[in-house]
């Protein structure tokens, strides 16, 4: 935790505006923020849909049907849904929002609870390439309109392996840069209203994970809810709920079924070379520190 001179906590503070993609930090700045919020902060496929699901099911109890989407818990720098704020503003339940901003790019309440979800970057770049290969061109062309004096972003090469290696050599592009966005909230990670969880954790052990979060959230859970809970918060039960969504199907090919993909990790076992497997280590070795490389690696915190 990092402390102040005065003996308290220094909170972090917003050190830039980042509009790029499809984000607006700006969206946050006159956003009110309540006692009890709840903020899920990830870099982009990442586990942020899970982890919202997993959010809403310890809040409203298992309640069945309950859906992860924007309705329930607004993505607030969102560029194709400037309403998200509004929507937020009118919910009365405790508010579970989303961003995938770094740290320093988000004005940070010491008012509300964070979490942070963290997943080994070639895991994050091959759910992201079926992702960005799938938006409709209207959509893609709707994004490349936000930024009218830049080269449109095209989609990228179906080559995943050499899709790989452009992506990491240019800092995680059409996104913000990865690396740092994985170290700031990393470095964060003490501060008292913060937690981290990491995709490899919560599929190797999802039920002490979310009973983890449920003692961060402060949320006490009925004992017979554990079970429904724990079922409509799984990776297939939330895969599932996208599949059905029709509100995907205007943005994605394949709709809802294209929007969380095989949730699997280790896919770019199969494709990688050992230069690729190489070259991406060095590039988190330079990056990051230590402890934050082998968190990112392997989900193990330092004690």
């Amino acid at each position: 935790m990092t402390v102040a001179a005065d003996g308290g906590i220094a909170w972090p503070s917003k050190q830039r505006e980042l509009v790029k993609w499809v984000a607006d930090s700006r969206a946050w700045n006159d956003f009110v923020m309540r006692d009890d919020d709840i903020v899920i902060c990830t870099f982009a496929k990442s586990g942020t849909t899970w982890t919202q699901q997993i959010v809403g099911q310890l809040l409203f109890g298992g309640k069945p049907g309950l859906y992860y989407g924007p309705d329930f818990s607004p993505w607030i720098d969102f560029r194709l849904r400037p309403d998200a704020p509004t929507i937020a503003n009118a919910q009365t339940h405790r508010r579970f929002l989303k961003t995938h901003l770094p740290i320093d790019a988000l004005t940070y309440s010491p008012k509300a609870k964070y979490i942070y979800i963290g997943r080994d970057g070639r895991d994050v770049y091959w759910s992201w390439h079926n992702h960005w290969a799938s938006f409709k061109p209207e959509v893609l062309a709707r994004i490349n309109s936000f930024y009218p004096d830049q080269q449109p972003v095209p989609y990228p090469n179906p080559d995943l392996r050499i899709a790989f290696n452009e992506w990491l050599d240019r800092d995680a592009y059409p996104h913000w840069p990865f690396w740092p966005h994985v170290q700031g909230w990393f470095n964060a990670r003490h501060l008292p209203n913060l937690t981290v969880l990491h995709f490899a954790n919560l599929k190797a052990d999802f039920e002490g994970e979310v009973r983890r979060l449920a003692d961060f959230l402060e949320i006490d859970v009925a004992p017979d809810a554990w079970p429904t809970i724990i079922e409509q918060s799984s990776f297939d039960y939330v895969r599932g709920l996208a599949a059905n969504d029709p509100k995907q199907s205007p943005i994605l090919t394949g709709g809802g079924k294209t929007f969380i993909n095989k949730g699997t990790n280790g896919r770019w076992r199969d494709v990688l070379t050992a230069e690729d497997i190489a070259h991406y280590e060095a590039e988190a070795a330079k990056n990051l520190t230590p402890d934050a490389a082998r968190w990112l690696a392997t989900g193990i915190l330092p004690a």
